[in-house]
Order: C-alpha cells, then sequence, then structure tokens
C-alpha cells in the first residue's frame, strides 16, 4: 500500500518537498559550469521532473513519480523565507526517506534533508546499510537549517549539520569572509567536481581545478569525508550563500616555479602516473604532470602498444621539451625506463 504527497500539497500528515539536482553555477571565478548540489541531490529526480509526488511504502519509503499538472502550493513560504533569512534552527519531523535522504515534515513547512547533511554519517556504507541507517531517523524530531530554497521550483533543502552552528552563524560568515581569508573546516562531500567544506554553519566549495596545482584524477585521492583541511577564500557570495574555496593556493605555484629554472632539453626524473591513447602523462616530483608524446617515443623492439612497455608507477627519464606556466602545459620526451 502506497500514499501519494503531492509536491506543496499537505496530505494528512504526510507532506513533502523533493528536490531536484541543482544546475547553477558557483558564479566564482574561471569555474566551469557545476552543479552547486549535485553531490547531495544526485539521487534525487532530474529537472525535467520538476513536478511530481512521493509515493511512501509501508515502511515510509519514497519513490517519486512526475506529475502532468502543476498543483498550488500548501507551503508557508513567508514563514520558509524567515527561517532561512534569519539562519534559524527548526525542529521538524522525519516521515519517509529515500537513498538520497530524509523527509522532513511539519503543519507548514516539509522538504529534503540531503544523506551528506546528516551528522554522524557512517562512512563507506553500501546500499543496504545506508537505507537501513535512514530508515532509524523514522518518526524522530531532528534540528535542523534551511541552506536552500526557491518558491518558485517548490525546492527546500535542509541540514542538521548546518543546525550544530548557533543561529545566524551563516550571517555572520558570509558577511566577515574576505577573499583571500585562510579558513579550517571539516569535509562532509567528496564529488567528481570538488570537495564540500562545512565552515561552521555554511559550506564552500573546493573545486576540482583548485585541489592541486597537478592534474587531479579523483578529487577522493586528495581528500575524504572528516577530514579536517585548511583553504583559502577564493570567491563570496552573499546572493546566494555560497564560497568557493582553494586549497592549492596555500602553496607556492609549482608552474611558475619550474617555468622560470627548468630549461628544453633538461634531464629529470618522473613517474608514469596515467597512459592514455596519444601518449603517457609523467608526474614530476613538484608534484605537476607532463605529457610524454607517442610521437616522442621510441618503442622498445616487440612493442606495439605504449602500455606494452610503459605502466602506472613505472619510473622513467624524461627530458623537457616545452613548458607553459600560463597554459599548465609541460611537454616531455621520454629517455628510458628506470631500474631497467
Amino acid at each position: 500500500m502506497t500514499s501519494k504527497i503531492k509536491l506543496g500539497e499537505n496530505d494528512g500528515n504526510k507532506k513533502g518537498v523533493l528536490p531536484n539536482s541543482y544546475e547553477e553555477s558557483l558564479n566564482g571565478p574561471d569555474y566551469p559550469d557545476e552543479g552547486w548540489w549535485d553531490a547531495v541531490l544526485a539521487d534525487e529526480p532530474t529537472n525535467d521532473e520538476m513536478d511530481g509526488t512521493f509515493e511512501l511504502n509501508q515502511d515510509n519509503k519514497a519513490t517519486f513519480s512526475p506529475l502532468k499538472i502543476h498543483e498550488p502550493s500548501f507551503l508557508n513560504w513567508q514563514k520558509i523565507m524567515g527561517v532561512f533569512l534569519n539562519d534559524e534552527i527548526i525542529t521538524l519531523d522525519v516521515i519517509g526517506y529515500n537513498r538520497g535522504g530524509l523527509l522532513v515534515s511539519n503543519e507548514d513547512i516539509h522538504g529534503f534533508v540531503p544523506f551528506s547533511h546528516l551528522i554522524d554519517i557512517p562512512i563507506d556504507l553500501d546500499e543496504d546499510n545506508r537505507e537501513r541507517y535512514l530508515s532509524e531517523y523514522l518518526n524522530r524530531e531532528i534540528r535542523l537549517k534551511v541552506i536552500e530554497c526557491e518558491q518558485e521550483k517548490e525546492r527546500i533543502v535542509f541540514s542538521e549539520r548546518a543546525a550544530l552552528a548557533k543561529e545566524g552563524k551563516r550571517k555572520d560568515l558570509l558577511q566577515n569572509l574576505n577573499e583571500g581569508e585562510i579558513v579550517s573546516g571539516v569535509v562532509t562531500n567528496v564529488t567528481s567536481f570538488g570537495v564540500f567544506v562545512d565552515l561552521g554553519g555554511l559550506e564552500g566549495l573546493i573545486h576540482v581545478s583548485e585541489l592541486s596545482w597537478g592534474r587531479v584524477q579523483n578529487p577522493s585521492d586528495i581528500l575524504r569525508v572528516n577530514d579536517n583541511v585548511q583553504a583559502q577564500v577564493l570567491h563570496v557570495s552573499k546572493e546566494e550563500g555560497k564560497i568557493a574555496l582553494s586549497l592549492k593556493r596555500l602553496t607556492e605555484n609549482p608552474w611558475e616555479i619550474l617555468s622560470k629554472r627548468l630549461k628544453g632539453g633538461e634531464k629529470l626524473d618522473a613517474v608514469i602516473s596515467s597512459i592514455v591513447k596519444y601518449g603517457a602523462f609523467a608526474r614530476l616530483k613538484e608534484g605537476i604532470e607532463g605529457l610524454i608524446h607517442i610521437s616522442s617515443m621510441n618503442f622498445p623492439e616487440g612493442c606495439r602498444r605504449i602500455d606494452d612497455f610503459l605502466y602506472e608507477g613505472q619510473a622513467v627519464r624524461v627530458s623537457v621539451l616545452n613548458i607553459d606556466a600560463k597554459k599548465r602545459r609541460l611537454g616531455l620526451r621520454l629517455e628510458y625506463c628506470l631500474g631497467e
């Protein structure tokens, strides 16, 4: 047996809003169009499912079904915006869940708490254990803050983690943080496009391009959930409540250093970091990577493919062909493999 809850409509004691994946960019300097909340809402409906219902089964597990007709809102938006703008803490009942998080509600406010915004999250839960963990929240009251709301889209996103900070802390951070300032926080989520850091009531994003001066294949290679981290503030958007951070800018730019020091033909030790169809990337001890193009390789006798004689982690001797610090490009020639 299932019960349906229309977005923005009260249905007895069951109310809810299932937020969609967001597509807004960070609006900071030099950032591609990355979804700010794609990380925490990755398991939720897409923008094609703007209108819809929750179906709560007998275990209060929620699934999403699109609606063809938009229903009028019964949410108290004046109260919601007051809670959000004043950075207030409110207590809501947990009425359901799906693999992405919790559905929470009271008489005139309801919304969604992403999994990564719950406190005391066990790390690396598998699917079954995650659902069991979330189901234990059912019928509990939890203290929350509104971290995202859009009346025209009827999206309300809450955070239990943000509620650990006192009321008004979010406003204080947005008003007092300055570009260039060094801040400390705790990693709350790691995604393909970057790392979210809780600064004590407000999250900042370290974009993947700001994690390291070198090429980053996976942000989780650098930071993990619950890591304590320091970062530099790049950009503060008071209007959107978003903060862009950088980890790499706490250290000197090795590209600028090497561009002044390296000369064409200079030989260096490196380690093969990845192999691609057009060559291989090699990492220098300074952490940056250069490309050994296939045209600059001499294939050993009997080898027809690059991975016939090169592999990740292999120590090699390379020579510098060219370096462009501005574009962060380093061209290398393979001289020989070390230890062979």
